[in-house]
């Protein structure tokens, strides 16, 4: 397979799951509801929470953390994927560990994901990354509103005044509040924070497509670019103008 020299960041975006690589990290205290691994390349300068650290590191969900990386690998995942979940039991507890890893500057052009993955010692971490399209959510309910939030994910976004619960509930056939808390139960993530993440990720998206924030706020549903700055900054700990160099 013919591979490349990563020269510069990259994201990658798939259902449920945000992979970069990219220099000059800078993230300051912030949290998510995504699980994430980071892992630096070899032979550079990083701090979680203002400790030097080398090789991988696992954070859970919703941990606040500030973030230091020369250059390397940042990978998020949704706590209720096949992987998020195999990452939250990794963790059995703790709020982030080390996990063995050797950092490889060379990828794929094919399949980034995969490519990552291959990375770990971990055998079952890579095979993980496979399901990656997977999730344990058994309520067919609840499993059809993430379906239909994951077109998102080929272009097929629906308005966003759609996603307000009380619509969601009523085409569920379920009251608001009956809905709110079989989401919570089944995802593990409160329904507006896994709302507003989401739209984060469609937002990111339309800025890879050369959006501006004005455009990309509106096309995520966001009230305007103001109200995504604001969750940019508090979901990935820095702003939209300092992560610019991972759209393009």
């Amino acid at each position: 397979m013919t591979e490349r020299e990563i020269d510069k960041p990259n994201i990658w975006i798939t259902t449920g799951c945000l992979l970069t690589y990219g220099g000059c990290i800078d993230a300051s205290d912030h949290r998510h509801i995504a699980m994430q691994v980071v892992l630096p390349d070899s032979n550079t300068v990083s701090t979680l929470n203002g400790q030097a650290f080398q090789g991988a590191m696992i954070i859970d969900s919703n941990v606040p953390h500030c973030l230091k990386m020369q250059k390397g690998w940042v990978l998020l995942a949704e706590p209720h994927s096949t992987l998020g979940a195999y990452l939250k039991d990794k963790l059995n507890g703790q709020k982030q560990m080390p996990i063995p890893a050797t950092a490889n500057l060379r990828l794929p052009q094919t399949d980034p994901f995969a490519h990552f993955f291959t990375i770990f010692s971990d055998i079952q971490l890579s095979d993980k990354m496979g399901d990656n399209h997977s999730n344990f959510v058994t309520d067919a309910r609840i499993y059809s509103v993430l379906d239909e939030l994951n077109r998102c994910f080929n272009g097929e976004c629906m308005t966003p005044q759609h996603w307000r619960a009380k619509y969601i509930a009523r085409k569920l056939h379920l009251s608001e509040s009956r809905f709110l808390h079989l989401f919570s139960e089944q995802v593990g993530v409160a329904w507006r924070p896994y709302l507003l993440w989401r739209r984060m990720l469609c937002a990111l998206q339309a800025m890879q497509r050369g959006q501006n924030a004005t455009k990309a706020a509106y096309e995520a549903g966001f009230s305007d670019s103001a109200h995504l700055s604001r969750t940019f900054k508090s979901t990935f700990g820095m702003t939209i103008r300092q992560a610019r160099c991972l759209f393009t």
